[in-house]
């Protein structure tokens, strides 16, 4: 199929070059022009623009850092919808608000676009061996439509109901990553200080009552786990502002709803701290620094 995809950062890139190795064609855009090269270089199209990308293409994906990003990608003056040709679906696999993936697709509709939201848990090390978890909102008939799309990227993909619903599954996932983060970096720093190596510690969470992705795939001590952030100074991954965001898009959907969510509350929080030290760039996962007393 020829592909337009928008966004190739730590998520968009991997994913991108998973549907170049099932042998769709693609047409790529991105602000930032040294992930253009990289994707050009394996075997893409480069386009000025998101709605360039998306003029000739029989799908439109994107994956990009914030609805105000998805936004301007869409309904921009040389956005998706001014270019895109009728009948194209559109899969947008960014991390928004559910409000917003509803007010695109219904927009969308009006002009003969069906569009899906399709955000993704999983990590970088899931986009880069094509093994994440797709939650998509869509209508049942254009949910069998996408998954032929989505099958390179992903180790699992579900239909979570209607428009937006894609995004609901995926903030509510992404506030408890935020929150069991933390108790893991708090549970490791009290490990250490009550002189527990860090490797038998994690083992033993890993194979008890207190395991979870924060621990046995994520794991946030240093030399406890290779591949993964803390391994390398907490560079690439998942930036810990973007867990911000992620938690005011919970903190958001909380107050609407009217519920109670005291420990997504205090991750935010938590993460604003850390954010506003200037470390917001970092791995979600080096919020274990915040948590660590002298």
């Amino acid at each position: 199929m020829k592909v337009a995809f928008i966004g190739l950062g730590h998520m968009g890139g991997p994913m991108a070059r998973n549907l170049l190795k099932a042998g769709h064609s693609l047409t790529v855009f991105d602000l930032v022009r040294r992930n253009v090269d990289a994707l050009v270089a394996a075997g893409a199209a480069a386009a000025a623009s998101a709605g360039q990308a998306a003029a000739e293409a029989d799908w439109v994906l994107s994956m990009l850092p914030s609805s105000p990003n998805v936004r301007s990608a869409y309904l921009g003056e040389e956005g998706i919808l001014a270019r895109v040709r009728k009948g194209v679906p559109l899969v947008d696999s960014s991390t928004i608000d559910p409000l917003t993936a509803r007010e695109l697709a219904a927009a969308a509709a009006r002009q003969g676009n069906p569009m899906a939201d399709a955000p993704v848990s999983g990590g970088t090390a899931g986009a880069e061996a094509g093994k994440l978890t797709f939650m998509v909102g869509a209508a049942p008939a254009l949910f069998e439509r996408v998954k032929p799309l989505l099958q390179p990227m992903a180790g699992s993909i579900v239909h979570c109901g209607e428009s937006g619903n894609g995004q609901a599954a995926k903030i509510c996932n992404n506030m408890l990553l935020g929150i069991s983060m933390i108790g893991v970096a708090e549970t490791m720093n009290l490990g250490v200080s009550l002189g527990l190596d860090p490797k038998v510690l994690a083992g033993i969470i890993n194979s008890s009552s207190g395991r979870c992705w924060s621990s046995d795939t994520y794991n946030p001590y240093p030399g406890v786990m290779d591949n993964v952030p803390a391994a390398r100074g907490y560079s690439g991954g998942f930036a810990a502002d973007l867990m911000l965001k992620d938690l005011g898009l919970a903190m958001d959907a909380a107050r609407q709803t009217r519920q109670t969510v005291t420990l997504g509350a205090a991750a935010q929080q938590l993460y604003q701290l850390w954010s506003a030290r200037g470390l917001g760039s970092q791995d979600f996962s080096a919020i274990i620094n915040l948590l660590k007393t002298a």
